[in-house]
């Protein structure tokens, strides 16, 4: 299948859209039009065009999410440069190390991340620039790019001399199969690596989702996930950029409290999310109504029921601003508990199943086609899937796919993109799932985190989580294997515990409960000898996954 021209795409949409508004930033309630974005992205242009900035360099950019992020993502590649977005999560020590590798000559960056980094250990960095108004922080010896910048609106009018409009957006002419992004993963194994999607990766995602009818010109959309991951960037930034739709940027820490007032304010045609927000809603707002007394009689009734459930589900849609096609859950796997009442209650969500190193899409249902249980079929016409399992059908095996949106490979790492591949070209997911005949994909862990029982069964950990997470007092949990047992490391929710007036002292108490209920839903071979309490939030990517390599030898 050939796919639009990458940069096209937006020299198109750019001209177009020009006078809708294309960016807000929530916070600031500032907004660029596509007309603006446009016209500061030929400022940047005409700086790289005086620093001669050639086409395949690097541009590095690590800054929370801003439209200012989003002018220089798409500032780079609509030159013919390379963007290496950096996840603002980051050490110090590894955002150097990712600079460095990815050889970047240019880094734009906001000032508190710059306030933390050592120019000493950048050193091939040419310029620095800052995200909040673009102006040079730092310039290596010889270089004259803070003279530039203070020219920039001189050369503007010497070549614009009308003023910029749609009709002077020319982009560079960059075929398919050239690398336009460098995006360094940051999985729950621990190591960071660059992988190289080409514009025919990405164009394949963009044009998937543009044939879904979700999202159309005008649209208002919400972001609240880092755009320096793969999942956001394509389809809170990319999709909307293309087909002429409005992103407010939410540039906030996205508590369940800050999000519902942003919904109610914005009201969103479409919403991403990871699992962890909409099963904090749950716990927050729906679990609670749905323990009392009254309600548990109500929902025993026939008929009452599924009244009950559709005013469930209205209030839950209505919070979320009542305007929305879809809600689309990626990222990560989601509580089965969650995922089940929410398709009971007919609420319109649907879970897409991707990773970095595809740009991110592999599987996708729209919510009126979705399985619970299931993550969507591989994409038509783009994708394949198999399982590396003699009975693919009924047999857990790893999922391996291959297709327009499968990565070039990881930057500067032939052994790491020797391992991912098979022999025949398939890349290999880590994931270990089954397929049914629809070439639907069901997935039941990481093949990194299963755990072989003594008795050679197949443990998935991530399972056993999702059940023990709802039980009472439990925010989230973590299974690792020790001295051949299985025990549960455990961090209470405190804000609940609190509020109903249990004693801290009493949490070990309940957790032993909580362990037997537990056991009694697991086979014999999965049953936790013992749960832990752990003091503090387990550490997590920003996918919202726990980094698991973190706790793998954890003794108390």
């Amino acid at each position: 299948m050939i796919q639009e021209n990458f940069i096209k795409i937006y020299e198109k949409s750019f001209k177009e859209n020009w006078d809708l508004p294309a960016l807000t930033d929530y916070t600031k309630s500032t907004t660029f039009s596509f007309g603006e974005v446009a016209t500061e992205i030929a400022r940047i242009h005409l700086l790289f065009e005086a620093c001669q900035v050639r086409r395949g360099d690097k541009i590095a950019l690590v800054g929370k999410d801003s439209a200012r992020w989003c002018i220089v993502y798409m500032a780079a590649v609509t030159y013919g440069a390379i963007i290496v977005p950096i996840l603002q999560d980051f050490s110090p020590n590894d955002i150097h190390h990712i600079i460095n590798h990815s050889e970047s000559i240019f880094l734009f960056v906001s000032d508190r991340i710059w306030d933390s980094l050592e120019e000493d250990k950048i050193e091939e960095v040419r310029g620095v620039f800052s995200l909040s108004d673009f102006r040079c922080l730092h310039q290596r010896d010889g270089e004259n790019i803070q003279k530039l910048m203070r020219q920039l609106d001189e050369l503007m009018k010497e070549k614009y001399p009308s003023g910029f409009t749609a009709k002077d957006i020319h982009y560079t002419d960059l075929d398919n199969d050239k690398v336009v992004l460098l995006n360094y993963t940051s999985g729950t194994t621990g190591f960071s690596k660059g992988v190289m999607l080409t514009g025919n990766n990405l164009a394949g995602n963009v044009t998937y989702a543009k044939t879904l009818d979700l999202l159309f010109r005008g649209d208002r959309e919400l972001c609240f996930l880092p755009l320096a991951h793969a999942y956001s960037c394509a389809f809170n930034f990319l999709v909307p950029m293309a087909v002429g739709a409005h992103v407010y940027l939410l540039g906030k820490v996205p508590s369940p409290k800050i999000l519902l007032k942003a919904f109610e304010e914005i009201k969103p045609n479409l919403i991403l999310t990871v699992p962890l927000i909409l099963e904090k809603i749950y716990k927050k707002m729906i679990l609670p109504q749905l323990s009392k007394t009254t309600m548990k009689v109500a929902l025993n009734i026939p008929l009452l029921d599924s009244r009950i459930y559709a005013q469930i589900c209205k209030h839950l849609v209505d919070a979320l601003g009542g305007r929305f096609r879809e809600v689309i859950v990626g990222g990560a796997a989601m509580n089965q508990e969650v995922t089940d009442f929410l398709y009971k209650i007919k609420f319109p969500f649907t879970i897409g199943y991707g990773m970095t190193e595809c740009g991110p899409l592999i599987s996708y249902d729209n919510h009126k086609d979705f399985v619970p249980g299931s993550c969507g079929q591989i994409l038509k016409g783009i994708m394949n899937v198999r399982i590396d399992s003699d009975d693919p059908y009924n047999k857990v095996g790893e999922i391996q796919v291959r297709g327009e949106n499968v990565m070039k490979g990881y930057y500067k790492n032939e052994e790491a993109t020797r391992k991912v591949f098979t022999e025949d070209g398939w890349l290999k997911t880590g994931d270990l799932g089954t397929i049914d005949h629809d070439n639907r994909i069901y997935i039941r862990g990481r093949s990194k985190t299963m755990i072989l029982s003594t008795s050679g069964q197949n443990i998935y950990p991530e399972e056993i989580e999702s059940k023990l997470n709802n039980l009472p007092f439990v925010m989230e949990s973590l299974v690792i294997e020790s001295n051949s047992k299985l025990i549960a490391l455990v961090y209470p929710d405190y804000d609940t515990v609190d509020s109903t007036g249990v004693s801290h002292e009493d949490l070990p108490i309940i957790m032993e409960q909580n362990r037997v209920e537990l056991n009694k839903l697991l086979a014999s071979y999965e049953t936790i000898s013992e749960i832990q309490l752990y003091p503090t939030e387990f550490e997590k990517t920003p996918k919202k996954s726990i980094k698991r390599y973190l706790y793998s030898n954890y003794t108390k």
